[in-house]
């Protein structure tokens, strides 16, 4: 059984069929599903469907792309946030300097501010980083150095050196459906070496769908067909992958019921 570790059911391409969705994802063996919210409006929406659906849990952040419209969110009003027994992680947050959607200053200190929080009530950072590895490792090393938290990379995409670096700091590692692309050579070179007690995967759904489905909104069930493509790359059954991964998923967000 998989574990879709960031998915966006809220989103438009899912949200309209969601039930569906999800009972397509489980028949594709999915057990559990972490729907990620990107800005303070949505926080409602992921902790009702986390309430309704038994095998969905929650985050709250806000993605480096709103951090502009969120400047006035402060530690207690994300802190009360995570109350929710529904909630397992704090997130999406980072830096993304590809788009530069908000100011970088902007995204920073609400970056820290995040892991802030997730240092007070030890609940993973799911963090969204793009062409900003310089400034997300140093903000990482110096938020370490007040004290630790727990934290993932999410959708990673980065160089094989940041990859290291991360590891080398206590971060987890999440493959996304790009792993599959034909491209995505330095990206499954990385993939290959992670060390197995590190590894997640994801959909990112409904975006970056995986081959054989690309061109499709991405659903969570297509975590399966990531699994499948990374397992071999590793030289590993899906099997063993999906109990590794599902392992790993548990073990990093705590709160979630095995």
């Amino acid at each position: 059984m998989l574990v879709d570790s960031h998915c966006h059911l809220e989103y438009k391409g899912l949200v309209e069929d969601q039930a569906a969705v999800l009972d397509r994802a489980r028949a594709a063996g999915v057990k559990t599903f972490l729907n990620i919210s990107t800005k303070r409006s949505e926080w409602g929406q992921v902790v009702a469907t986390a309430e309704r659906e038994p095998d969905v849990y929650a985050s709250v952040g806000i993605h480096p792309h709103h951090a502009d419209d969120h400047q006035d969110l402060t530690e207690a009003q994300l802190r009360e946030a995570t109350d929710n027994p529904r909630v397992i992680g704090i997130g999406e947050t980072g830096l993304d300097y590809y788009y530069e959607h908000s100011d970088r200053a902007a995204q920073q200190r609400l970056f820290r501010l995040h892991i802030a929080v997730a240092r007070e009530v030890q609940l993973p950072v799911i963090i969204h980083t793009r062409d900003a590895e310089d400034d997300t490792l140093a903000i990482l090393e110096d938020e370490l150095g007040k004290g630790g938290f727990p934290a993932l990379i999410h959708c990673f995409t980065a160089s094989a050196e940041f990859g290291e670096k991360v590891l080398a700091l206590g971060l987890s590692i999440s493959i996304s459906g790009i792993v599959t692309f034909k491209n995505a050579r330095d990206l499954q070179a990385v993939a290959k070496t992670v060390p197995a007690d590190r590894l997640l995967v994801e959909t990112d759904s409904p975006f970056l769908a995986p081959v054989p489905h690309r061109g499709r909104p991405c659903e969570p069930g297509f975590v399966r067909d990531t699994a499948t493509f990374l397992a071999e790359l590793r030289g590993e059954s899906l099997e063993q992958l999906a109990e590794t991964t599902t392992r790993n998923f548990h073990a990093l967000f705590a709160k979630a019921i095995a």
